[in-house]
């Protein structure tokens, strides 16, 4: 079970800030290495688990370096090459999310859990096995990629396999090892905006190249901008969502796959479909997808299971036909070390259908919430924000009509219970500076319509 300290936060919580105050007191400019997991673990009185999972968050923000062999190294003084506002507010926000992967802010807490059914079938599979496992394949459990295979696999034509399927412990590190595989480190990747915060710090912290592409109020990309991108610039990859455009909560549009895929074909370009928001679509699946036009030998599907299980299974995952022996090789040299029992655990409760179960409940749940939040905002911030019914996903993107100071603002909502995060997070260049994405109250104690109040002066006198 997840660890408490004394102030009730997550015990990798804690851990994650202990990291960040060790990385600021070092020499500004210096690199150094940081106390092992094992180390680390008893200092603090945690499991090493915990210690992996706070370390991968700081590898996510680029402010920690894995090398393989030797440990954790980090540069004292600095948090990559972005500006100190952004950093700063990434922090607070990181502080204020219900898990750091987790579809963010909108109430994750209360919604059904995986977490018991997770550990009863752990336990389960230790009395039928109480001899540890074996040599782990470096891809990952056989079982457990073999359920993803089978989840992805739509018809005869159109599916995937175990060897298709890659497991690392976290999206960073899944980039790291596929991206040297393919040799596309350092590449320039197209990326639509607004996109995720933690993914734009992760792309950077990867060393890609990243030209925006804002999306339309409708999700639709523009065809001729587009076009023009990849006339002009080296582009090698291309980052589209599978379903939904987070946190714009919009769909992707049907209606431009052929398009998109033909612009792909002609100019050899890679897609990377984010497939990470596609489970918490309220409407049904479509019938096409963008990934089944395109060439499979250059096309990469990524997702986490944290998407589906919770923060108890923090691993990514990465679907490709591309070069297998290479890519096996790569995550050879990387030696990820994933719990095997866990993964077991997580492709049984796949394989018995409670994944489904529980994203069946999180979606009606959702879908409630967010309607709620919706129908709250259109009486009192309707004169003020301009914002739309999102196709899914926990937060509401809304533009204000007025140029907004969001840190002042950012305090006050979080003293409601509101978690606001400002729109140029979600754009390297600063973009959306009038937008903000807006999320449930963190806990049921809080006053919805107290908080929007709040907002709403905000607004008035802006």
């Amino acid at each position: 079970m997840k660890q408490r300290t004394k102030n009730s936060e997550f015990a990798y919580q804690a851990v994650y800030r202990y990291l960040g105050e060790l990385i600021a007191q070092m020499p500004p400019g210096s690199y150094s290495k940081l106390p092992s997991l094992r180390d680390l673990a008893q200092r603090l009185n945690v499991s090493i688990s915990t210690v992996q999972y706070a370390y991968s968050l700081l590898e996510h923000e680029g402010r920690v370096q894995s090398v393989p062999k030797s440990g954790y190294f980090a540069r004292g003084g600095t948090l990559v090459a972005q500006a100190l506002y952004a950093d700063d507010m990434v922090q607070e926000l990181q502080q204020h999310a219900s898990s750091p992967q987790m579809l963010a802010f909108s109430g994750v807490q209360s919604l059904p859990s995986l977490e018991a059914s997770l550990f009863g079938v752990e336990r389960q599979l230790l009395r039928n096995n109480p001899r540890p496992a074996g040599c782990a394949h470096p891809c990952g459990d056989l079982e457990l990629r073999t359920a993803l295979a089978a989840r992805y696999t739509r018809s005869v034509q159109l599916y995937w396999n175990a060897e298709d399927v890659y497991l690392a412990v976290d999206l960073h590190a899944l980039f790291e090892t596929v991206l040297a595989a393919v040799e596309l480190q350092g590449c320039t990747i197209v990326v639509t905006t607004p996109c995720s915060w933690r993914l734009l710090r992760i792309l950077q912290a990867t060393g890609l190249r990243v030209i925006e592409l804002p999306l339309g109020s409708d999700g639709a990309v523009d065809l001729e901008r587009f076009t023009e991108v990849l006339k002009r610039e080296p582009v090698r990859m291309v980052m589209l969502a599978s379903r939904l455009n987070s946190p714009h909560g919009s769909l992707q549009p049907q209606a431009q796959q052929q398009a998109i895929a033909q612009l792909l074909a002609e100019y050899d370009v890679w897609l990377l479909e984010n497939d990470l928001e596609s489970e918490y679509c309220f409407a049904a699946p479509p019938q096409s997808l963008l990934r089944e036009l395109v060439d499979p030998q250059r096309l990469l599907v990524f997702s986490s299971l944290e998407r589906t299980v919770g923060a108890e299974a923090p691993y990514a995952y990465a679907l490709t036909r591309h070069c297998p022996q290479r890519l096996q090789r790569q995550f050879m040299l990387r030696g990820f070390r994933l719990p095997p029992l866990r993964q077991q655990a997580v492709a049984r409760l796949y394989a018995k259908g409670r994944v489904d179960v529980h994203l069946e409940q999180a979606r009606m749940r959702l879908q409630e919430r967010v309607a709620h939040l919706y129908r709250q905002m259109q009486v009192q911030l309707g004169p003020h924000l301009q914002f739309h019914m999102p196709e899914g996903g926990t937060t509401i993107w809304a533009q204000a009509h007025t140029t907004l100071d969001i840190r002042p603002l950012f305090h006050r909502m979080l003293d409601q219970g509101l978690v606001i995060a400002p729109g140029e997070l979600f754009s390297l260049q600063g973009d959306y500076r009038q937008h903000l994405r807006l999320g449930w109250p963190p806990s049921a104690h809080n006053d919805l319509q107290a908080g929007l109040s709040v907002l709403r002066e905000a607004l008035q006198l802006a």
